[in-house]
């Protein structure tokens, strides 16, 4: 039995298949352009110049008076964007608003300061600080136990300095090899997030930490082998064998052999690990990754040949020699652990049920799995041993928790997708036909006649950033192009729980700013339906939906637009009460608002895109938190 609503109530077909909603349709009041008088309609160049101006004015950026206003004292009560402050705040508007607008960055104490710098990046900077002093520790605790201990006389009076700096950077290279393995196991990295530690150690940089100790690696790695260069030739000059003697040093002894390989393959793995080169050829990016196991045997068998000996017995003891072992021991075993468990999961019966080909070339891949227990944010591996048997390709997940199926989109920009699509039997070309469905929906792949679709294994779900967006209030999600695929699920979640389907109790979420910015409207057409029933179910209006196009225009389609667009109840473009912006968003407007709208509350800033967006939201983040106000805590998807 439908709900029972005041206003007409229509059947919709959700972008969740297989389940139809009653949905109230709240008409809306006719679109008008608040901030200017009635005016005739102009002739053409002056009436495309006048839709311009009403679309790209600050103030005027719906039809109703949004959240992203100017005048932060003003309640907004016209249309349904109605912005409701939340219950929790403390303290009285006024008053509040008035601690805000005094905040002053540059006039403010240290104190103040300090609270600011520690909402983003306190506890990423604090820990970094503590990294590097763990490097530098160990380095001056390696410079004097090798500088003072009398067991090494004879070396440092022959090799000099530079043999207390080799010894130094190699116990360095053993703490660094101690740790680079645990950034990536995420099932470790995914526990260790839902604890209060994750107040501290910023587990969502966990890719990033992995990239600065491989640096560090590579540093050291520099450092000792140069230091050893001198020591060989000092070493030839002590035993009268000359450049001979220089390079047999190098390239016969086992210290040296083992050096010169793990020289190369550290360089190989890092020029396959650089931005550029692992986009552009991720396969040989991920097999020569895989060369880290030979690193660390020759790292284990690089001590133990006991070139210099100490000056007293026990001259080469298991204490002292091939103690690599040691230090990798715990993050090894944590790795081989996670490596079983991702074969456990591949073993789980998987498979696919439903494959939709989008426009601009983006999958959509419904899959069936037991034993899957997710959360709204998260992403997973895919692997198709039909396409690659050892890769796993990180994707996130577009479906909500409340649904019986996973799913993911997958824009086909490289080898791997293209082939995996074509497994899949997809038309990439967009030759052949299929099922069609509705605005949005694609086009339904047909399995491939006398062909079995392709297995394939899931590693996952993992948390991400996004994950913790039930722990704010108010939350702002940016989107950039496919970037948007993040906030499918979390949207979904939101859109379950407002028709009482949530698996989860209530959170204290109460406000939801959507803004999504995309070159091509047409380029995620799948997510226009699922945002439509977000929006006819939004009774409350506790979301607010921001679309901007930054592609350029021609003149009769925006002829085309104006026309359409007087008086309309639904956007011309997207079919939404929420109007579609032209150009790029005023980010200093948007937060400026929401910290006037919010006194006193904590938003969660989430954002998936280009590191230029992330980098502009960061900063915009830093610079509207205020001690006394609304504090912005910035989160990006980091695979």
């Amino acid at each position: 039995m439908p709900r029972m609503r005041s206003g007409k109530t229509y059947i919709t077909t959700t972008p969740f298949p297989g389940f139809n909603a009653v949905i109230p349709h709240h008409s809306p009041p006719k679109r008008e352009h608040h901030g200017y008088p009635p005016q005739p309609i102009p002739q053409r160049q002056t009436l495309l110049r006048h839709f311009i101006r009403l679309r790209s004015t600050p103030n005027v950026l719906s039809p109703t008076n949004y959240a992203f206003d100017k005048d932060s004292d003003r309640a907004v009560q016209s249309g349904p964007t109605f912005l409701r402050r939340n219950k929790s705040e403390r303290f009285e508007v006024d008053v509040d608003v008035d601690l805000r607008r005094g905040w002053d960055g540059e006039k403010a104490g240290w104190k103040e300061r300090f609270k600011v710098w520690m909402v983003n990046e306190g506890s990423r900077r604090f820990f970094m600080l503590v990294w590097v002093f763990l490097q530098a520790i160990g380095f001056a605790f390696g410079i004097v136990q090798y500088g003072l201990n009398d067991d090494y006389n004879n070396a440092r009076t022959t090799f000099g300095y530079t043999f207390v700096i080799a010894r130094a950077a190699a116990l360095i290279l053993h703490i660094d090899v101690a740790f680079i393995l645990f950034p990536v196991c995420r099932n470790f990295i995914s526990l260790l997030r839902r604890t209060p530690l994750n107040d501290i150690v910023p587990f969502d940089k966990n890719i990033t930490f992995h990239k600065q100790v491989a640096w560090a690696i590579v540093f050291w790695s520099t450092v000792h082998t140069v230091a050893h260069m001198r020591n060989f030739a000092l070493l030839a000059i002590a035993t009268k064998s000359g450049v001979e003697g220089f390079f047999l040093a190098n390239f016969i002894t086992g210290p040296g052999v083992t050096g010169w390989i793990m020289t190369v393959v550290l360089l190989v793995m890092v020029w396959f690990a650089l931005e550029k080169q692992r986009r552009a050829h991720f396969e040989r990016f991920w097999y020569s990754h895989h060369l880290f196991i030979v690193f660390f045997l020759c790292r284990q068998l690089h001590g133990m040949f006991c070139m210099i000996q100490p000056d007293r017995p026990p001259y080469c003891s298991a204490n002292t020699i091939g103690v690599f072992w040691k230090y990798w021991l715990l993050g090894g075993v944590v790795w081989i652990s996670e490596r079983i468990l991702r074969e456990v999961r591949a073993r789980h019966v998987t498979y696919i049920s439903k494959v939709i080909m989008h426009p601009s070339k983006v999958l959509e891949v419904q899959i069936k799995k037991e034993h899957t227990t997710r959360r709204a944010g998260q992403y997973i591996f895919i692997n198709c041993p039909e396409v690659s048997y050892f890769q796993y390709h990180p994707f996130t997940l577009t479906s909500a928790p409340e649904e019986d199926f996973i799913s993911v989109h997958i824009r086909i920009v490289g080898d791997w997708t293209r082939e995996f699509a074509m497994a899949l039997g997809a038309d990439v070309d967009g030759k052949q036909g299929g099922e069609k469905g509705g605005r949005g929906e694609g086009v339904v792949v047909a399995p491939p006649v006398g062909k079995v679709l392709p297995r394939i294994m899931v590693d996952g779900p993992f948390g991400s950033a996004s994950e913790d967006f039930t722990r704010f209030e108010t939350i702002l999600l940016v989107g950039a192009g496919i970037g948007v695929t993040p906030f499918a699920s979390i949207l979904k979640s939101i859109w379950y729980r407002m028709n009482n389907f949530g698996k989860e109790g209530r959170t204290r979420l109460s406000k939801v700013y959507f803004v999504w910015t995309i070159r091509d409207f047409g380029s995620a057409e799948w997510f226009h339906s699922l945002l439509q029933a977000v929006e006819a179910e939004d009774t409350e209006n506790r979301i607010e939906i921001h679309i901007y196009l930054t592609a350029k225009i021609d003149e009769d389609k925006m002829n085309n637009i104006v026309v359409q667009d007087v008086g309309a109840e639904h956007d011309t473009i997207t079919k939404l009460r929420a109007p579609t912006h032209f150009g790029r968003p005023n980010w200093d407007r948007v937060f400026e608002s929401i910290a006037d709208k919010h006194p006193d509350t904590d938003c969660g800033v989430f954002f998936c895109g280009p590191a230029g967006l992330s980098r502009t939201l960061h900063q915009m983040s830093n610079r509207y938190t205020s001690p006394m106000g609304c504090r912005f805590f910035f989160g990006k998807e980091n695979f």
